[in-house]
């Protein structure tokens, strides 16, 4: 009985030791600029989802905050794939989560792994997805994939062709 004893208080102090490493998730996307008549900013949802395409949790939405009479959440329809998973069911804004639209160029975002959807994820793999619509314009949708709490850093690339350009993401 001793000897079990150790073990178990060690066991079961080094259970939440753990499971409270917390990584931290860097975004990089780039918005281009299209050569078109009439350019209009993307709207973007970036969310996250399991292996079996299940939503796990909004990271972002950019969209037209100063449409008069919160008109700019009327196109986030357009946004297809994340309006079924989840934006339905969002009264915007959403503290944390939802701003205004980007422009061109790269957009750096970064989330702590110990707040907001990140803190209850349990480790695992993942799919971060980053959908753009534009008006006027065409609707893109990119995927990649992840291991959330992995051991060591993550520097993954995903490359959209028409309405995003390159998705950089680092976990440390």
């Amino acid at each position: 009985m001793r000897k079990l004893l150790p073990f178990a208080i060690t066991s079961l102090l080094g259970a939440p030791a753990m499971n409270a490493v917390a990584a931290d998730l860097t975004l990089k996307v780039e918005v281009p600029r299209l050569n078109v008549a009439e350019y209009h900013k993307p709207y973007v949802a970036i969310w996250l989802e399991k292996p079996d395409q299940t939503f796990a949790g909004n990271l972002s939405v950019w969209y037209d905050l100063k449409k008069r009479d919160n008109e700019g959440t009327k196109w986030l329809k357009d946004l297809r794939q994340w309006w079924r998973r989840s934006g339905r069911e969002l009264q915007m804004p959403v503290e944390g989560v939802s701003g205004a639209t980007r422009t061109t160029g790269e957009q750096t975002l970064s989330f702590a792994g110990d707040k907001g959807i990140l803190a209850k994820l349990p480790a695992g793999d993942y799919q971060l997805i980053v959908e753009a619509a534009r008006e006027g314009g065409g609707r893109e949708v990119v995927k990649v994939p992840f291991q959330w709490q992995a051991k060591g850093e993550q520097n993954l690339k995903a490359q959209g062709s028409h309405e995003l350009g390159t998705i950089a993401v680092t976990i440390k």
